[in-house]
């Protein structure tokens, strides 16, 4: 399965018998699938099934369709508005009275007024009606192979700074056993500094070193981003539906970068060299998640 995102166009004309249809399909991220139709009010019957075609081949994003449809089937004659042209005849013939003015009724006037002419009411055409429905689906698969590119070219960027987070957990994990014998001479240049150059008691030293170990230890953070930052990648490896089920594993990584932040305070070069890699890891994190909400 391929990570499909949620941004894309796509538009289809077809004909068909006494129909031509021209559907136009735009579609941006959202959390769910919003799905908005503008089309001629006459297409009203058409838009459930037409909706259904749409949830066949879309889960997840703003979805605006656009319908225009010509037709060359002879249709019956209009009907004339008769109390419309009556009250325009009316306040014609009104007002010239009132005014002492001369003339007749301007028929060619009166028929472009708004509402004069009522179309029959017809029965909707279901040939129209599948014409619509093959034009759409067409358009949404045109919509989904767009979708798809860009969809595995986002992929492509989340894979490449997921990797930088693994390999900066790597580091960290490096730096701190390494760490330790710096806690330790740290500590003794302290109390030794302290102490006016007195002789360090060892077991005063030992628990001290035991406690800044403590204080500082990151592992569990580390296995748990390493964990978290592994699923990442399983997800975009395996495509499909991952929009959603990306927030969670982001947020956790998130909360283990601040944590990492929180502990590697106060250790010396050891801690500083932490800190800019936990850093990094957010700001990948951050880009990661802005690229994950245009997936769907």
């Amino acid at each position: 399965m391929t990570t499909r995102s949620m941004t894309g166009y796509a538009r289809v004309r077809k004909a068909a018998g006494d129909y031509d249809a021209t559907i136009s399909v735009r579609s941006v991220n959202h959390r769910g699938l919003d799905v908005h139709f503008r089309m001629p009010p006459e297409l009203d019957a058409f838009e459930p099934a037409l909706r259904t075609t749409v949830k066949n081949r879309v889960a997840r994003g703003h979805i605006q369709i656009q319908v225009r449809y010509a037709s060359t089937k002879a249709s019956g004659p209009a009907i004339v508005n008769q109390p419309l042209l009556e009250a325009y005849i009316d306040a014609f013939q009104r007002v010239s009275a009132a005014y002492g003015l001369t003339g007749t009724p301007d028929l060619n006037a009166a028929f472009r007024i708004p509402g004069m002419f009522e179309a029959p009411e017809e029965e909707p055409d279901p040939a129209l009606g599948e014409l619509l429905a093959t034009a759409l689906d067409e358009a949404l698969l045109q919509l989904n192979a767009f979708r798809d590119r860009e969809g595995a070219e986002i992929a492509a960027d989340m894979l490449a700074r997921t990797d930088e987070i693994l390999s900066a957990a790597a580091q960290m994990l490096e730096i701190r056993a390494r760490a330790v014998p710096e806690f330790q001479a740290r500590l003794i240049e302290r109390l030794s500094e302290l102490l006016h150059g007195a002789p360090v008691d060892p077991q005063r030293l030992a628990q001290e070193v035991a406690y800044l170990v403590d204080r500082t230890d990151i592992s569990e953070e580390l296995t748990r981003l390493n964990v978290h930052a592994s699923q990442l990648r399983g997800l975009l490896r395996a495509g499909g539906e991952i929009g959603k089920k990306l927030d969670f594993l982001l947020q956790e990584m998130h909360r283990e970068a601040n944590t990492i932040l929180s502990k590697s305070t106060g250790v010396g070069e050891a801690g500083l060299a932490i800190t800019g890699l936990a850093l990094n890891v957010k700001a990948e994190v951050e880009k990661i998640r802005e690229q994950g909400l245009n997936l769907e």
